[in-house]
């Protein structure tokens, strides 16, 4: 098979979901799949690890990126002769020129489930487009079965149409020496006490004000110094958050880090006493799994697909009630190590069964399987 792979959301989305996946399936696919020939749309820098025998790199550039979505990539993929053409940020930007199979990878339905979440330029584009992206595509793939639901509930298609490809965390989060890791958050980060983490994004389903208020729910019951840690770059609701910590009691024990390099966040996992993350809504919700796979106790949303990555291996929460996180805040931190040690070794354990490896594997298959499926017609035909 030849197959066009949109892969500009590797540097347009960086340090998001969808870059995070882009980048991860696309690397692994390029690993295990010796066979296949692979064109990559790219867009920036650092593409030098994805050049291999079977792939070929056509730069596009962002400016124009109009012109290359609805002239350039349909007339290349038409030159080429290429027989899949996979975009995979939640097929935005999939124009109806393209006259290969497509395949769609659609994290979540968030601009149709909590449209008062999402920017108005997305919002309209998204509800704008995505009807004729599902019926234009010969196959979706999505992070979980809970998404996979969503996808139905609005669109009447067949559920053989949908395939579940969940995501994994990158090699780099797995247990380090915790002494080390503290002294390096110390050293560069100027963080000397004990501290509860929040990784992620500011938009309001995030449900990061939740997490401050019960946090100062606790704050002066807990016989030690705690602080609450935000880790995240300044943009969405940032500004009310911190406006919001500012005028809590507890105001100096609340560190906002903004943005944080990719390589310094196992660091932070591995050093925090506990990780939360009340999210109202997620695809899949890659900071639990991340977290797990440090060997960090976790404590998040008991809703939408989160129970589904972490199963029992964290403490679930109902994010809208900030009585419940403040009580099992307030458990994990004063009960010693036990419940910490529990929840440290079952979710490590269950972390080892999501990688990105397999998602690649799973993937192909459905590329092979929608190929098939297209030559079958093609001869009955």
């Amino acid at each position: 098979m030849r197959i066009a792979f949109d892969a500009r959301g590797i540097n347009w989305y960086k340090g998001t979901g969808i870059g995070t996946y882009t980048e991860n399936i696309l690397k692994n696919l390029i690993s295990i799949d010796n066979l296949n020939k692979y064109v990559l749309y790219w867009s920036g820098e650092n593409y030098e690890k994805f050049k291999s025998k079977n792939t070929t790199i056509r730069m596009a550039s962002k400016r124009y990126h109009r012109f290359f979505q609805e002239y350039f990539f349909p007339k290349d993929i038409k030159k080429d002769n290429i027989d899949i053409y996979h975009i995979s940020q939640n097929g935005i930007g999939l124009s109806q020129n393209i006259n290969c199979l497509k395949i769609v990878t659609i994290h979540d339905l968030i601009p149709y489930i909590m449209p008062e979440t999402v920017g108005k330029g997305y919002l309209l584009k998204f509800l704008r487009d995505m009807p004729r992206i599902i019926d234009e595509a010969n196959a979706i793939i999505t992070v979980s079965e809970y998404s996979k639901k969503d996808i139905l509930k609005f669109f009447p298609i067949s559920p053989d149409k949908i395939f579940v490809t969940p995501l994994a965390a990158d090699s780099i989060y797995k247990p380090l020496n915790k002494n080390n890791c503290k002294e390096y958050i110390a050293k560069k980060y100027n963080i000397n006490s004990p501290f509860i983490l929040y990784v992620g994004g500011f938009s309001a389903r995030k449900n990061v004000s939740s997490l401050i208020k019960a946090y100062e729910k606790i704050s002066n019951e807990i016989n030690k110094d705690i602080k609450l840690v935000i880790c995240g770059a300044k943009k969405d609701d940032i500004e009310n958050l911190i406006k919001m910590s500012c005028n809590s009691k507890t105001s100096d024990n609340i560190i906002f880090t903004d943005f944080i390099p990719t390589e310094d966040l196992p660091v932070f996992y591995n050093s925090c006493e506990v990780f939360v993350y009340p999210s109202l809504y997620e695809g899949f919700g890659l900071p639990p799994l991340e977290a797990m796979s440090c060997g960090t106790p976790v404590i998040t949303s008991n809703s939408t697909s989160i129970p589904e990555v972490t199963s029992n291996c964290a403490m679930l929460i109902d994010p809208l009630d900030i009585d419940m996180l403040s009580d099992k805040l307030y458990k994990v931190l004063t009960s010693g190590e036990v419940i910490k040690k529990d929840l440290s070794i079952k979710g490590l354990k269950r972390s080892l069964e999501f990688s990105w490896l397999k998602t690649a594997e799973n993937t192909l298959k459905v590329y092979e399987n929608v190929y098939k499926i297209s030559q079958i017609s093609s001869n009955i035909i």
